[in-house]
């Protein structure tokens, strides 16, 4: 199972944007230099998050983004399964497209129904506030000043 890396990406607009505090906003070109990622993708995720009410974006000199609410209210697992609209795991899934034979007699489906539903459940046990728990770490490792 693979996220896509448009969710990836919003997580870690997210973390950077998180490590900012008071008025101190984070900006695309900066998110994108570190993260080596386009400025493109940066701004189409950023406008998708600001939609969302994740964060709030200001334009102008000393404009940027920052968080639009408290770390700790913005949940991982949430978020991931609002990003991800596809969790067709196995053909079955799909009614539309299920054309296996053993499909009405098999447990697999199940089995991986519930391994889903577990990965969901880890990842709603934690908050954008726990990715950043470790913020001097993350500041150097981005390259960023503390």
């Amino acid at each position: 199972m693979n996220l896509k890396k448009y969710t990836d990406y919003s997580l870690r607009v997210l973390i950077f944007t998180g490590l900012k505090h008071g008025e101190e906003r984070a900006r695309i070109k900066e998110i994108s230099d570190v993260y080596n990622i386009s400025q493109e993708h940066v701004r189409k995720v950023v406008h998708d998050l600001v939609k969302r009410g994740l964060i709030e974006s200001t334009r102008g000199r000393g404009g940027g983004i920052r968080l639009a609410k408290p770390a700790h209210e913005i949940n991982v697992g949430m978020l991931v399964r609002d990003l991800e609209q596809d969790f067709a795991l196995l053909e079955c899934f799909d009614k539309g497209v299920n054309h296996c034979v053993i499909s009405p007699g098999c447990s697999l489906k199940h089995v991986i129904n519930k391994a889903l539903g577990a990965f969901f459940k880890v990842l709603e046990e934690y908050t954008l506030e726990d990715l950043i728990h470790n913020e001097e770490e993350l500041k150097a490792l981005m390259g960023l000043s503390t």
